[in-house]
Order: C-alpha cells, then sequence, then structure tokens
C-alpha cells in the first residue's frame, strides 16, 4: 500500500455526508475539514472534484500539534 486509505463505497458516503468546515484566513486559498469517526479529511475549497487527503485522528492530531509548538 502506498499510504493512501482506500476510499470504499460505504466511506465515500460518509464524505459526501460530512459537515464540511472551511479554514479561511480571509483569501482565497482555502482548505475544508471534516471530521468522520476514525478520519480526518482534508480537501481544497476550490477542487471539489478531487480526492480528498485522509488522515487518521492521531496523525490529524499530531500534524496539528506540531503546527502549534
Amino acid at each position: 500500500m502506498n499510504g493512501k486509505i482506500p476510499i470504499d463505497g460505504r466511506l465515500l458516503e460518509q464524505i459526501n455526508a460530512a459537515t464540511w468546515v472551511t479554514a479561511s484566513s480571509g483569501g482565497t486559498n482555502c482548505v475544508e475539514v471534516a471530521f468522520l469517526p476514525q478520519l480526518v479529511c482534508v480537501r481544497d475549497s476550490k477542487n471539489l472534484d478531487q480526492r480528498p487527503l485522509l488522515f487518521t485522528t492521531s496523525a490529524y492530531e499530531a500534524f496539528i500539534g506540531g503546527l502549534e509548538s
């Protein structure tokens, strides 16, 4: 496996039904984040047709923790 989390039909339904939150700094380059039970999805708000990046909750928390330190 190349590190990508596979998206099956059930996961795709969860992603499509998710509540996406826009992280905006007032510019035009925004990302959106959706929190699923075991995953965090991140996508480019300008390219909604592209596959979102998927992170395990622990990987996302480590990423955010690294940004905050």
